[in-house]
């Protein structure tokens, strides 16, 4: 059963939410340009300063101190991805589902976990996908978590905001769902979907999952179990993971 929940896959389609805010954004823009012209037209012309301006003293002092790099976020999130995920809990087992070498999924690896794996892939390219590091554990036969930080390179789009509204979107089409925000996250959610996945010749399989992102990190959780999730155990996991970044 636990080959079952740790390979699940999601169907992963792009969030429409970005896309209507980006075309308002942009109509409003040139609304307010328009008008901006109308005003003007209006008004006698405004005499412009004069091009020589007194100089400003340059501050006494070598300025701030530059940031450790326990302190610099940007060092931390540029290093091994892998040390900012939580750590295993004791008396749980590794588990041996996940996708991936090392804790480390390339972009071949993460298109796998998507129900259309040849559009995630074109879709994981289009939203610049730099890496992903995976962990996961397993604690008797049929109780699993696995935990993904995704990172997007971000130099022409939002590629993690895009994709914590695109698992936003899918969570919350699962009927049967209880959801909560994660405190400290901005707009992070984490839910438990309370229908039971049911299959001949299989336990009922439960599930709870968690989205949030931070910067150029998108963060996804996932836990199975053969009975219901409580809404403590993905929570806890949530704020103990986005703590990290």
């Amino acid at each position: 059963m636990a080959e079952v929940a740790a390979g699940a896959p999601r169907v992963r389609r792009r969030g429409r939410t970005t896309l209507l805010i980006a075309t308002a954004a942009v109509l409003g823009l040139v609304a307010g340009t328009c008008a901006g012209y109308l005003v003007q037209a209006d008004r006698e012309p405004t005499e412009l300063p004069y091009l020589s301006q007194p100089v400003v003293k340059q501050a006494k002092g070598d300025g701030p101190e530059p940031l450790s790099a326990a302190q610099d976020r940007k060092v931390k999130v540029d290093g091994d991805l892998r040390r900012l995920l939580v750590k295993r809990p004791k008396g749980t087992q590794a588990s041996k589902y996940l996708t991936g070498k090392d804790g480390w999924m390339d972009v071949a690896d993460y298109s796998e976990s998507f129900k259309k794996p040849d559009v995630g892939f074109k879709n994981l390219v289009q939203d610049e996908f730099r890496r992903a590091a995976v962990t996961g554990w397993q604690r008797g036969s049929t109780y699993s978590v696995e935990i993904r930080l995704v990172q997007y390179r971000q130099e022409e789009g939002i590629g993690a905001s895009d994709e914590f509204d695109n698992s936003l979107f899918w969570a919350e089409k699962d009927s049967g769902t209880d959801s909560w925000s994660i405190p400290g996250t901005g707009d992070g959610m984490a839910y438990v979907h309370a229908d039971p996945d049911t299959r001949p010749g299989y336990l009922p399989l439960y599930e709870a999952e968690a989205h949030a992102y931070r910067g150029d990190i998108a963060m996804e959780i996932w836990v199975y179990d053969s009975k219901p999730i409580p809404k403590k155990t993905i929570m806890d996991l949530a704020e103990r993971q986005m703590g990290r970044l």
